[in-house]
């Protein structure tokens, strides 16, 4: 079953033409994914796929009955709003039921309430609503009353992600889903979709996401989009072969140019005199073969200032806001050539770190020694602010006309900017020109050129194409620098990092030896309970993560199955009892609902229920956990 089609769509920006005559379709239970390099327009066909931006020329159709939600990259809200009313902004008669009930809640409606309880129970909404606050919770929205206006971007982004799923539309088509999620979300999302029946369209640049997520991959190239059905590791492949049946095919295009070209200037000038069928040919071959173009290579071989025995010291170092514990007695050495990932939920403190490591703000007790030769390289979450009616070339020369390279030889900002993939004609492009991955690869230009030996990359990969991400992931491999990133981006960290600082709230901080995954794998060998927010294993970092990466199966030290004690086992026997007799009191109080009553009472008894879910959930998290040694 067709859900949406595109014909021969074709879009241009001032000289550019992004893409001509595309031809594109999505059957019922596709999940694709759109990649490609930065500025090929991936992000505007999106746009003109979902409806929000018309194309040039060409058609999209999208079938009538079904429902879509849209997921921009900037999403546009009334900032007068609260997060609750946005996310429940959608249409579906479950929704109506929720915001009936929510509204009336909040004005102290009786009569409203009443209605509002019976229509919640005849569509089945109670477990909807639940479902609506456990998506704002997986997706690190706790205060459901605060004014959206007051969010920040990331959190915006967030919102608009929770509500589109929330309204669970048949095609969801989603721009950078993954940014400004934390790890923890980011597998939240990952599982959502997997078992998600839905159809989904999406650009992303996350490669685990991609390749667990998806069964299509379509890429944008030179103004094409070749459609590969497989998951991201399988486009990967097929596209290896493409392009080396491409590089033959032009150049036994280029060979018969050559020989084209030589008849055309032979032969005499005369119209009648030349067949004009060759002639179009010719054109046509000239337009085929210069059309294609070399991508290129980034080129990050900049040298690196010279870095002596003494890099950075931290001691006891502590910083709250209010009541809030970000650190508390934070010590770490360290040394060359560390590779560090700082891991956390969003909120947890990672900038506060990096920005107090870096001299942007004091902590408010402890010490940070640095290194006389240390010369930090920040690259920060929040885009440079360039002015837009600055040309790319005239940044890059206000910081450094000339540069040195690994080797000793020098490089003008022109070439630089050509071994970053801004050709002749981009370079003295105006910045409001640039596309949002090309702004982060400007960024990325600034910090390096001015010979880091310590670099520090709060998100490094937001919004840069994979070709972009493979070259810096190489590059860091061989910095002989330290490095510190904190990044959403899993294969990306697994990588490059040897260990992890993971920050567990109410300011512990653990060092776990490993990369990302090693870490996810001990944590989820852990017993649930020391793995729940506010409850961190360590006191400070000098305690770190000493447990081996170990199987999911629980064992013991003989690497026998773990078995219950007696008491656990009449916790898990008493556990059953208990779900049971919430649910029929979650029954109970239902019916109650059902008959009316004082409005005092009816709120008692709505506020109960959700006591009563949030204890089912506890005790069902425990069951499930003992289950595993039955």
């Amino acid at each position: 079953m067709n859900y949406l089609s595109a014909e021969n769509l074709s879009k241009t920006y001032g000289d550019r033409t992004l893409f001509k005559n595309l031809t594109f379709g999505i059957n019922r239970g596709d999940k694709v994914a759109i990649v490609g390099a930065n500025g090929s327009g991936k992000t505007t066909l999106l746009s003109i796929l979902a409806g929000a931006m018309p194309p040039d020329a060409g058609l999209v159709s999208h079938r009538k009955d079904i429902s879509i939600g849209y997921l921009d990259q900037q999403p546009d809200f009334n900032d007068a709003l609260t997060v609750m009313e946005v996310v429940l902004a959608g249409e579906s008669a479950q929704l109506d039921a929720v915001r009936a009930y929510e509204h009336a809640l909040a004005h102290e409606d009786n009569k409203g309430l009443e209605q509002a309880m019976a229509d919640m129970e005849k569509l089945e909404a109670w477990d909807y609503e639940a479902q609506i606050r456990q998506i704002l919770g997986e997706l690190g929205i706790q205060d459901f009353e605060q004014i959206v206006g007051s969010l920040s971007g990331g959190q915006r982004k967030r919102v608009a992600l929770a509500r589109v799923l929330i309204q669970n539309p048949d095609l969801i088509i989603l721009d950078e889903p993954t940014n400004h999620l934390d790890l923890e979300a980011i597998e939240y999302l990952e599982n959502y979709l997997n078992t998600n029946n839905g159809t989904l369209l999406m650009v992303s640049h996350d490669r685990y996401f991609l390749d667990r997520v998806c069964n299509q991959i379509a890429e944008m190239d030179n103004g094409q989009l070749y459609t590969y059905k497989g998951n991201y590791a399988y486009f990967l492949e097929k596209k290896d072969e493409r392009e080396a049946a491409a590089a033959s095919e032009l150049t036994k295009d280029r060979n018969t140019f050559r020989r084209e070209l030589e008849w055309m200037r032979r032969q005499p000038k005369a119209r009648g005199t030349k067949a004009q069928y060759r002639i179009d040919a010719f054109e046509d071959l000239k337009e085929k073969t210069s059309g294609k173009k070399n991508d290129g290579d980034l080129d990050l071989n900049l040298r690196m200032a010279r870095l002596g025995s003494k890099i950075l010291e931290v001691e006891n170092l502590s910083k709250r806001f209010g009541e809030k514990v970000l650190l508390d007695h934070f010590t770490y050495t360290f040394k060359r050539p560390d590779r560090v990932g700082l891991i956390g939920k969003n909120g947890m403190g990672k900038t506060t770190l990096m920005n107090m490591l870096t001299g942007q703000l004091r902590p408010d007790s402890g010490k940070i020694s640095t290194g006389g030769t240390v010369k930090f390289g920040y690259y920060t979450q929040t885009e440079l602010d360039l002015p837009e009616n600055q040309r790319v070339i005239d940044v890059v020369q206000d910081v450094a006309e000339v540069m040195k390279l690994a080797n000793g030889d020098t490089i003008t900002a022109t070439q630089l900017l050509s071994r970053f993939l801004f050709d002749r004609s981009k370079q003295y492009d105006f910045v409001a020109k640039l596309s949002g991955g090309e702004k982060r690869r400007l960024q990325l230009l600034l910090v390096l050129v001015q010979n880091p030996n310590f670099l520090i990359l709060d998100e490094p990969t937001n919004d840069l194409d994979i070709t972009t991400l493979n070259v810096l992931e190489d590059f860091l491999i061989n910095f002989p620098g330290c490095v510190l990133i904190v990044t959403h981006d899993r294969y990306f960290m697994d990588r490059l990092v040897e260990h992890v600082f993971v920050m567990e709230g109410e300011g512990k901080v653990r060092d776990y030896p490993g990369n990302y995954t090693d870490y996810r794998e001990w944590r989820d060998s852990q017993p649930k309970a020391n793995a729940r927010p506010g409850k961190p294993a360590t006191a400070d970092v000098k305690s770190q993560a000493t447990a081996p990466v170990v199987s999911s199966v629980p064992t013991n030290q003989n690497g026998a199955k773990r078995k219950l004690s007696f008491k656990e086992i009449r916790e898990y026997e008493t556990l059953e009892k208990d779900i049971e007799s919430l649910e029929q009191r979650k029954t109970e109080i239902v019916s109650l609902l059902n008959t009316g009553g004082h409005h005092e009472q009816l709120i008692a008894w709505s506020r109960e229920i959700e006591q009563i879910d949030q204890t089912i959930a506890e005790k069902s998290d425990r069951w499930l956990e003992l289950a595993e040694y039955i």
